[in-house]
Order: C-alpha cells, then structure tokens, then sequence
C-alpha cells in the first residue's frame, strides 16, 4: 500500500542541545530511516594510539574570583 503524504512545516525556532553518531532528527514523515555507520581512518594511521597518561585537572589560565557569599581567606 503506497501513501502519498503532503505536508507544509513552519519552523521558527529549532534548537538542538547535541547530536551524537546514531542521533536522528525528523521533521515531519519518513517512510524509511536506514541505518547508516561510515568509519575512516583520516590520517591514515597504522597501529592504536599510545596509552595516555594519568589524566590531571586542569588549571585556569585566569585566576577566577571566589563565588559570591564565600569566606575570604584567613591569614595565619
């Protein structure tokens, strides 16, 4: 059985918060959604990456204000 579907979408306003590898995004009808998964080794690499290091927290460049309401500091 064939549907003939025909549709007129306003959009205003569309915000997309993330988008991920499997997201999808339907406006109005899809008769068929396939999946797709397309993997490339851009920079033509041979073997795994190096194991990293242990991972350190970084430290702002800008030395940032203490929040608002914070104790100051106590000097001894």
């Amino acid at each position: 059985m064939n549907y003939y579907i025909n549709q007129t979408i306003n959009i205003h306003t569309l915000r997309v918060d993330g988008v991920t590898n499997s997201s999808v995004l339907q406006i109005g009808s899809s008769g068929v959604i396939k999946a797709l998964a397309n993997l490339y080794n851009t920079g033509d690499f041979v073997e795994p990456a190096p194991e990293i290091d242990e991972p350190v927290a970084p430290t702002p460049v800008i030395p940032l204000a203490p929040p608002a309401g914070a104790m100051p500091p106590v000097s001894p």
